[in-house]
């Protein structure tokens, strides 16, 4: 109830936006910038123990733009959440409560979270959620604008090929086979992520705009161009997760992983 009341006052009126912004710190920008420095709120959340059933009310709030089953939406407006590790959870969301991390849409939804470990109750709640099977794939069309070299229907196959031969070379180490990433490392779940959303985050990890960037995979993807980073990008939106992903029933509330 508490976060159905806080997500109509905030959606009335356009308050949400005009709620203060974060204060910025320093980020990639910055000389002194450490990826993932640990202290403050993200490190109290991260010590406390996350209650899925908990995190479900505090979720309410977070589905209004990522949909009740944490799917998100296709056209990349909104990440995929659903499966991912509580420790990419927990620290995007307090960068970006922390200024950190620029998404002045997001800002004013991640601030209605009281303390640290509503925080992890959150996490742990999205983390539960299976990822679903539906999701934004590469399907590039004439006209489509985030694809211009688009040539034949063969296009989508060349464009997996090349994919998986560059993630194979540079990115497999840290997101996994299945892009599973790494909880520990807090390498983030990939698979099942919708196909526009990782393009437009890659495409500003490598020119700079992602602030809260990891510096070790900024050098890896900034000798890429449009061109491969829509490749990736797309076989990206390819990988499964074998065990994590929902089995779609007609009618049926989102499922839970087992």
């Amino acid at each position: 109830m508490k976060a159905s009341l806080l997500l109509i006052s905030l959606l009335s009126a356009g308050i949400a936006f005009a709620a203060p912004p974060a204060p910025k710190q320093e980020g990639i920008e910055g000389k002194d910038y450490k990826w993932n420095a640990q202290g403050g709120e993200k490190s109290e959340a991260l010590n406390k123990k996350g209650d899925a059933k908990a995190g479900e009310e505090g979720y309410e709030t977070c589905g209004a733009c990522h949909l009740p089953s944490g799917a998100g939406r296709p056209d990349g407006t909104f990440p995929q959440l659903a499966g991912q590790h509580t420790t990419v959870l927990i620290k995007q969301m307090a960068d970006i409560r922390a200024g950190l991390r620029d998404n002045p849409t997001m800002y004013p939804f991640a601030a209605t979270l009281t303390d640290a470990q509503e925080l992890a109750h959150v996490a742990a709640y999205i983390e539960k959620l299976c990822i679903p099977v539906d999701h934004g794939k590469y399907d590039s069309k004439p006209g489509d604008t985030t694809d211009k070299n688009w040539k034949a229907p063969a296009d989508t196959e060349k464009r997996l090929a090349e994919g998986k031969a560059l993630y194979e070379k540079e990115c497999l180490e840290c997101h996994g086979k299945n892009g599973e990433g790494v909880k520990e490392k807090f390498y983030p779940v990939i698979a099942g992520q919708h196909y526009k959303y990782l393009l437009r985050q890659m495409t500003e990890i490598r020119d700079g705009h992602r602030r809260n960037a990891n510096p070790d995979m900024v050098k890896i993807i900034k000798k890429y161009n449009d061109d491969q980073l829509i490749s990736i990008s797309a076989y990206q939106s390819s990988l499964v997760m074998p065990g994590s992903m929902c089995k779609p029933k007609a009618g049926a509330a989102p499922a839970k992983k087992k």
